[in-house]
């Protein structure tokens, strides 16, 4: 399927709400980003400016939203376990009643922050949820518990699609890689060193008749609240919004980004919400492809998020407060992994084979934790498999935003990306059983074989858009239709 359409280029005054009384950078007629007469090193400023501004707000108040969801395994080996008699199954309960809420209720986040604005919406739900942190600190029985995670599932569904969503709006597809790896990396690595500041937090118990692990709940969901409220300070609106929140960027600068983006997929232009439209992505198989990536991906990632402290105590023998804090090297380790890889796919336009070098870390690392007879080389298995898992998360961020266009394809994929991680949530919840302790067996195996999942699909995806991209460069059919069914004739997909 062809088309000759050729679409407009953007500047502030064709897309929605831009500020009437500026005009084109040019004087008239359609623009592109070389219009503009940026030298290069003042387009790596503002390139600076919006990094600090975006990828580091969003990245520190993913690290909140982190520690907040994956800090029970700290407050079990803290005594919550014996105080809330947590026997059976009750502690995978807790875990994983939290991703019902939490999937049910993404797939609306990212129409919801394009109408109302990420301020808004990022910093409230924030808030809300730090809220309920503190409220988690006097609960008095595990169903108590379980109904609070209930909550906090509900008001953190719209933040991570909704970040996802807001940074690949504001960089082109070879940029977004080492933007996502370090929003992901500000979040993964500083919310690595909960288990110390859990530990610290533990010591202070008994201070108002409090149990440590109800101080770590009420100590981490105050510093929640407080991000929260200056996140509404410090976010940004997509870069076409007619809101008001640009003291960072002139006009000039904003139709800049929108008109980089623009060319460089063709999607920079909002278009009017339809639910036809939003929904027709689904008939890509592609789009479901890339959220079982993130499914596989996710359940590895939360299994070590929720279990890896209960795994070093009891699997490797080391004491509370060390299974607290050796969960921080691991993830430090991941940190450097995943910058490495954001950058190399950069670089180099890659996207695929990155995945597949962060599941053969997995791959090598699985057994080794699982099997090896000595603790401390099982400690280093534990640092191949949560740098290789985590450092895949952004790997495959980067992937699916490459590879679609279109501004409600883009936000129906990031929502159900999300969601499909957030049910590996709970089938990394799961995996780890308290029956299977202390080797855990059937969880290894089953991180094993979802990592394997994750290489066949890449495998197929790549030649794929091999197939599709040798139609288009022989002119038998254009890629990626957009809501509006345009195309963009230059657009090829990402291997």
């Amino acid at each position: 399927m062809t088309s000759t359409h050729s679409h407009e280029k953007v500047t502030l005054e064709n897309v929605e709400g831009a500020d009437s009384d500026h005009g084109k950078a040019g004087g008239g007629g359609p623009i592109s980003a070389d219009d503009f007469g940026f030298s290069p090193e003042e387009q790596k400023r503002i390139k600076r400016q919006i990094d600090r501004r975006l990828v580091l707000t969003v990245g520190a108040m993913y690290c909140v939203s982190l520690m907040d969801r994956t800090n029970l395994g700290a407050a079990n080996i803290a005594g919550m376990g014996v105080d809330l008699k947590l026997i059976g199954n009750r502690y995978s309960i807790i875990s994983l009643v939290f991703f019902v809420t939490y999937i049910i209720f993404q797939p609306p986040s990212t129409v919801i922050v394009r109408k109302i604005g990420p301020r808004i919406h990022l910093a409230i739900i924030t808030l809300l949820w730090g809220a309920v942190m503190v409220g988690m600190g006097f609960v008095k029985t595990w169903e108590e518990m379980a109904g609070m995670r209930v909550l906090l599932g509900f008001l953190e569904a719209g933040f991570f699609p909704s970040c996802v969503y807001l940074l690949s709006t504001w960089y082109t597809r070879y940029e977004v890689g080492k933007r996502n790896s370090v929003f992901y990396l500000v979040g993964c690595v500083a919310s690595a060193f909960a288990g110390i500041l859990a530990y610290g937090i533990m010591q202070m118990a008994g201070i108002a008749g409090l149990n440590g692990w109800r101080w770590i709940f009420i100590i981490e969901g105050i510093i929640t609240m407080l991000l929260g409220i200056a996140g509404y300070w410090l976010l940004v609106d997509f870069p076409d919004a007619r809101r008001k929140n640009w003291s960072f960027l002139g006009v000039r600068e904003r139709e800049w980004i929108c008109a980089r983006v623009d060319a460089d997929r063709g999607d920079a232009k909002p278009q009017k919400f339809s639910l036809v439209k939003y929904l027709r992505a689904g008939k890509d198989w592609k789009a479901w492809a890339y959220a079982m990536i993130f499914f596989n991906t996710t359940t590895v990632t939360y299994a070590l998020a929720y279990f890896m402290p209960i795994i070093l105590q009891l699997n490797m023998g080391f004491s509370v407060g060390a299974a607290q804090c050796l969960v921080a090297p691991p993830y430090a380790f991941a940190g450097i992994i995943m910058w490495f890889t954001g950058w190399a796919g950069d670089k180099y336009r890659l996207r695929g084979p990155v995945i597949i070098f962060n599941n053969l870390l997995c791959i090598i690392g699985l057994p080794i934790m699982g099997w090896h007879t000595n603790a401390a080389v099982r400690y280093f298995g534990v640092f191949l498999v949560t740098a290789g898992a985590n450092a895949n998360v952004p790997a495959a961020m980067s992937y699916q935003a490459n590879n679609i266009r279109g501004q409600w394809k883009r936000a129906f994929c990031s929502a159900t990306f999300v969601s499909f991680g957030g049910i590996g949530g709970i089938a990394g919840s799961l995996v780890f059983r308290s029956e299977d302790a202390p080797h855990y067996q059937p969880g290894l195996y089953a991180c094993i074989a979802t990592t394997l999942l994750t290489m066949i699909i890449v495998g197929v995806l790549s030649l794929e858009f091999r197939r599709l991209n040798g139609k288009a460069d022989r002119g038998e059919r254009e890629l990626e239709c957009d809501a509006d069914d345009t195309y963009e004739p230059g657009f090829r997909h990402t291997f």
